[in-house]
């Protein structure tokens, strides 16, 4: 248990050093401070902070913001509201080090939902080390997924990305490029 202790605190240290030498802009490229930047653009003040998608027959349809071809979507990680890429390639709900750190420092963390770490590939072919985290609740539109694996970055301007973790857990998710929703079954 020292030895993640260890592992975290490491990461936060790394993140605050990283961000008092280049600094940090809003954090993030993505996640909570991106989504405050983002109300007005392409969600209504209700979806982004509330996540209410439209409900369909028990399914759940959350609009999709399209930045130069890269879909983010408004979700809350552990009830605090977040934008992530949607991203079907990604293993698992990736965020970054800075997105932990205020997590556990908003008590929305703690250490018994650090499981270890994992070994992943990332798109360029490169290996990365990650510290793999349980999350307790991930709402996306009017779904509640409980204890989602996610993995921490040791990036600070790693975007949060919604990977198979989360959509594995539905039964069919269905993309309308003609009107930017996203639906969940």
């Amino acid at each position: 248990m020292k030895i993640v202790l260890f592992r975290i605190g490491s990461l936060a240290i790394v993140a605050i050093v990283q961000l008092i030498l280049v600094g940090c802009n809003s954090c993030s490229p993505s996640g909570r401070h991106a989504m405050q930047q983002k109300v007005g653009n392409s969600y209504s003040q209700s979806e982004a902070v509330h996540h209410r998608g439209r409900i369909n027959k028990g399914k759940s349809i959350v609009h999709m913001r399209n930045s130069n071809g890269v879909y983010f979507i408004p979700v809350r990680l552990n009830g605090v509201d977040m934008e992530v890429i949607f991203d079907t390639g990604a293993a698992d709900i990736v965020i970054s080090s800075v997105e932990a750190l205020f997590l556990l420092k908003q008590g929305k963390l703690s250490e018994d939902d650090i499981e270890g770490q994992a070994y992943y590939g990332i798109a360029d072919g490169s290996v990365a080390v990650g510290t793999v985290i349980n999350l307790k609740s991930v709402e996306i539109g009017n779904r509640v997924l409980n204890n989602v694996q996610a993995t921490v970055v040791d990036n600070v301007e790693a975007p949060l990305l919604l990977g198979q973790s989360a959509l594995a857990q539905f039964g069919r998710v269905s993309i309308n490029y003609n009107d930017n929703t996203i639906e969940f079954d």
